[in-house]
């Protein structure tokens, strides 16, 4: 049976658009090799970092949700230790209301104006 993880990866940022892409392609492709099946992605491009790593204070931020054998996380985190242009991961098995979660993000059901409507609803009751 294959779970359903979520890897968050951090490059640095001296790679150029292309490179980035092209790094990223490596990532996926490994993925898919390793009989992992890609849900969804999300390159969410240069941010700065809450503190400095390296010296540098910002980093391009990609995320990838797939289904996955154990195996693939084992060979996925390997080919990040090995990669001086991966600054920092961080990969978690979702649990079924993370999956439904997800799923509901991205068909719009979840987002930031349900968010600020929730907020606004707790200060009225407060």
């Amino acid at each position: 049976m294959l779970n359903q993880y979520e890897t968050t990866f951090i490059l640095t940022p001296v790679l150029s658009e292309d490179d980035a892409k092209k790094a990223v392609s490596a990532y996926t492709d490994l993925l898919k090799s390793a009989g992992a099946e890609l849900v969804h992605e999300e390159h969410w491009g240069l941010r700065n970092l809450r503190y400095p790593i390296n010296k540098k204070t910002t980093g391009i931020y990609h995320l990838v949700e797939f289904k996955a054998p154990a195996d693939a996380i084992k060979l996925l985190e390997i080919a990040f230790r090995r990669d001086e242009n991966i600054f920092r991961y961080l990969t978690v098995r979702l649990d079924k209301y993370s999956i439904k979660y997800n799923e509901d993000k991205r068909a719009g059901k979840i987002g930031r104006k349900n968010n600020e409507t929730a907020v606004a609803n707790e200060k009225k009751e407060a």
